[in-house]
């Protein structure tokens, strides 16, 4: 097998909220809960953290944040920010976006991969995040991206449709069209707090299918993302995905880590799984 590559990103590579708590969705997976967890900054003090990240040993950041009603992460409203931030330190940036358009493209150039949240069902779009968005729009985004030469990592979470898996394999036949080196797969996570709290977990056997298919039909680096359940459920969930022959994987418990040491070459990365 090729070799493993292990991301821990929590310690050189923080994720960044330029919306604080705000978004103007509230999703049923989410519901904003996960941007409580993330590092606030403004647009005042967005270079200067920088600045500081890269004294203090780190290496990059996930720019990200809630929606706007525009269904964009305002990243646009902090082009001149993410400028200096490329000019003054070697941080690398990973962006997560939305429904970007060509207007974007000034800034886009700047960042050094773009993360898009990708759903492959219409009604999925619907029922998840309740916005008037089909596929054809997110193809419309990748298309975008992708002939301007923006490096994208696509993200499937397995598991998003309300804890059922259906819609996940046409989703991996639409991308392998696509110019893209990393693949990622997620994994729902039934949080507390949204309406899906009380999904139950996908079963980790159902999950491995997913990466399977994933493995059988993409040529470039799949990775397992650092969303998914944890406990037992990632333990045995990641030893599969690792004998499934997934390239890159997001916070693996310390214990898959050695034991992978057994089976393949691992090489350990302090940043996010796209990079």
């Amino acid at each position: 097998m090729r070799k493993l590559k292990v991301y821990i990103p929590g310690v050189r590579f923080p994720s960044i909220s330029v919306t604080g708590n705000y978004c103007y969705l509230n999703c049923a997976h989410c519901g904003r809960h996960y941007l409580e967890g993330m590092m606030k900054v403004t647009r005042k003090s967005l270079v200067e953290r920088c600045l500081e990240m890269e004294r203090e040993g780190y290496v990059g950041c996930l720019l990200s944040g809630g929606m706007d009603e525009r269904l964009k992460v305002p990243l646009d409203k902090f082009k001149d920010e993410i400028r200096k931030i490329k000019e003054k330190t070697k941080l690398k940036i990973n962006a997560h976006v939305g429904f970007v358009d060509e207007s974007d493209l000034e800034w886009l150039k700047y960042v050094d991969v773009v993360s898009l949240d990708f759903v492959g069902d219409d009604a999925v779009i619907r029922r998840v995040y309740k916005i008037n968005k089909t596929v054809k729009d997110y193809l419309g985004v990748l298309d975008l991206l992708t002939s301007n030469g923006i490096e994208v990592a696509p993200h499937i979470t397995i598991g998003l449709d309300f804890g059922k898996v259906h819609w996940e394999f046409k989703a991996i036949d639409t991308l392998i069209n696509y110019p893209i080196k990393v693949l990622v797969l997620d994994v729902l996570i039934p949080t507390p707090g949204t309406e899906m709290a009380n999904v139950k977990k996908v079963p980790v056997d159902v999950a491995v299918e997913v990466v399977k298919y994933a493995r059988e039909k993409f040529e470039g680096e799949l990775s397992i993302g650092c969303m998914r359940p944890f406990g037992r459920w990632r333990e045995e969930f990641d030893k599969k995905a690792i004998l499934a022959g997934v390239d890159r994987i997001t916070n693996p418990p310390r214990k898959i880590i050695e034991w992978a040491r057994t089976i393949r070459d691992v090489e350990v990365h302090y940043e996010c799984c796209v990079m």
